[in-house]
């Protein structure tokens, strides 16, 4: 049976330098809201749709219509690109250390299949991942859309994997994030979890979270291989 790693996208592969706070800011301004409101909510961890709604509830003191949901998800997809662009200018966009390498050692195995499990919706995944070129390596995951709880997230994550490659038992996924947040969704699910604390997360919050595997970044290649119960090609 094959191994799904699940990744998330903020602060585990790439640090869009705020460009997705930004874009969010400014689709709640087109909307007549407060200014920067993405400073009064907690967006590390969350899902979009979680996002999405807080920030709409803050400015107006009520949840967004459907059709008020989807004018901010399109008003953030319109902004996302244009802070991608000022994140890469300003030399605030950058890869996690070490994911490259780790990602090439891993994506060339039989035994190994690559997913995203993040609480992005499906474009803003692509498009912050883009600049890094990471995206080619990923063709489905788990994505923040429909759900505000990310263990429903990683659940679909592993029935779109299991449409590819046939039944993966729980004990076969692995889950690598950088918030308690992704441990706790992986726990949920009884999936291994494992956390870089270069990303977003709270590092006290993060090494109570009870994660296998707590580390800097990917530069360790040979302790990550372990974990995931492997050696090196």
């Amino acid at each position: 049976m094959k191994k799904l790693v699940l990744f998330d996208v903020d602060g585990t592969l790439v640090n869009a330098g705020g460009a997705g706070k930004r874009a969010l800011n400014r689709a709640i301004i087109d909307f007549g809201g407060v200014k920067d409101v993405c400073d009064f909510i907690e967006l590390q961890g969350e899902t979009d749709k979680s996002n999405f709604e807080n920030a709409f509830y803050y400015a107006f003191k009520r949840k967004p219509t459907l059709k008020e949901y989807e004018k901010i998800k399109y008003l953030y997809l319109k902004y996302l690109p244009l802070e991608i662009d000022y994140s890469i200018k300003n030399n605030l966009y950058h890869e996690i250390e070490g994911v490259r390498e780790f990602i090439n050692e891993i994506s060339s195995r039989d035994d190994i299949i690559l997913a995203l499990g993040t609480g992005n919706i499906k474009e803003g995944a692509f498009i912050k991942l883009k600049p890094s070129g990471l995206d080619k390596y990923f063709k489905f995951g788990g994505f923040g859309e429909r759900y505000r709880e990310r263990y429903k997230v990683l659940m679909e994550a592993v029935k779109i994997a299991q449409k590819v490659s046939g039944k993966i038992s729980s004990d076969k996924v692995y889950v690598i994030g950088d918030t308690e947040k992704d441990v706790f969704a992986a726990r949920f699910n009884s999936y291994h979890c494992a956390v870089v604390i270069d990303g977003f997360g709270n590092k006290e919050k993060i090494f109570r979270s009870s994660a296998e595997l707590i580390t800097k970044n990917f530069k360790n290649l040979d302790i990550w291989l372990m974990w995931l119960g492997i050696k090196k090609d």
